[in-house]
């Protein structure tokens, strides 16, 4: 039997460029296997402002209203047929995405490389700015009680770095570049430093955020407009976390033999690499688009202790103020903006 909670709800919906407003929407149904979740904290991220200030990210346009927001934790308010329903009340982090299960790639194990996916705040489909969501049962992961709201949400950006370590390769005794201290070049020298990093160097522009990336893991940071950051020491991985063709360039060249890139900030559609370089060092370069399996590691290593996510949170907002929240970023002291639907 499927439980209901009736009536409508608030969400901050972005009504075109630069706009949004606050709307009444009906509360979402669960259906089977899916839960409705009340959402308790929503985290900013780097593709909600992207959307809101250019209406577009590549080939996924905004055309329509839409809800921002998909780094999200609450607590299970309904379930749908075939949930148990004793799992009301139960905290979750929502994995914020919904694969068709079916596809090729979701056999693989690839779900996040599913053609037919339904992720939050990816147009068309709405997110999290608002007071209730649904998604599927097993995506909603449980979280201990000792984990606060904030953390939970950021498990979401956490997952990305976890992927990206795993892309990247590292294990106890590697050496990272990681390219910018913003939001996921912080985290994931949080992750790197988890998952054994011996040598974690971030560079960047600003030096409120290199300092900041030394109190995240990082071992050193760079000025990379002070220094030829192509002339380093070799590092086994390369992370970029800017999208500037410049510190892709240069971070590949930091890179010795048979190391790995992982390309995981959005910049420029496409640029000149230095071929030479990767194919004579046979260097593997590659993408990051979301994640798979990585709830349950994110879930330890911030239980364990081994990642700060709660450290990492210089602002909190409500639905009002959602605007605010998305142009939190020009302020270079600003790391991770929470929106309280």
């Amino acid at each position: 039997m499927t439980e209901t909670v009736d009536g409508t709800m608030r969400a901050s919906v972005m009504t075109g460029v630069g706009t949004l407003r606050i709307e009444e929407r009906p509360v979402p149904s669960p259906g089977p296997h899916e839960v409705l979740v009340e959402v308790a904290a929503v985290g900013v991220c780097g593709s909600d402002v992207h959307y809101y200030r250019h209406g577009r990210i590549g080939d996924f346009v905004v055309e329509e209203p839409m809800i921002l927001g998909h780094e999200l934790s609450g607590r299970i308010a309904a379930v749908g047929e075939g949930v148990d329903p004793g799992r009301v009340g139960e905290r979750v982090a929502v994995e914020p995405q919904h694969p068709c299960r079916r596809c090729k790639q979701c056999k693989a194990g690839r779900y996040n490389l599913c053609p037919e996916m339904k992720f939050y705040a990816t147009p068309p489909i709405d997110g999290a700015f608002c007071r209730y969501v649904v998604i599927d049962d097993d995506f909603a992961h449980p979280v201990p009680e000792s984990m606060s709201d904030d953390a939970a949400a950021l498990l979401e950006p956490l997952s990305v770095a976890i992927a990206t370590m795993r892309k990247a390769g590292v294990v106890p005794g590697s050496t990272i570049l990681i390219a910018g201290a913003g939001p996921i070049g912080v985290i994931c020298a949080q992750a790197a430093r988890a998952f054994g990093a011996a040598r974690i160097v971030v560079t960047d522009l600003v030096p409120s955020r290199r300092e900041m990336a030394l109190k995240f893991g990082a071992t050193e940071v760079l000025d990379p407009a002070a220094v030829d950051v192509s002339a380093i020491e070799p590092v086994d991985a390369f992370v970029d976390a800017t999208g500037v063709p410049a510190a892709v360039v240069s971070g590949i060249k930091a890179v010795g033999p048979a190391g790995r890139v992982v390309l995981v900030g959005m910049g420029a559609d496409e640029y000149a690499l230095p071929v030479s370089h990767i194919a004579n060092l046979e260097i593997t370069v590659t993408g990051v688009f979301r994640y798979t399996d990585t709830w349950p590691a994110a879930i330890h290593l911030v239980n364990s202790g081994a990642v700060d996510l709660d450290a990492m949170v210089t602002g909190r907002y409500d639905l009002e103020h959602v605007a605010d929240a998305l142009d939190s970023d020009t302020d270079p002291a600003s790391l991770k903006s929470i929106v309280n639907p």
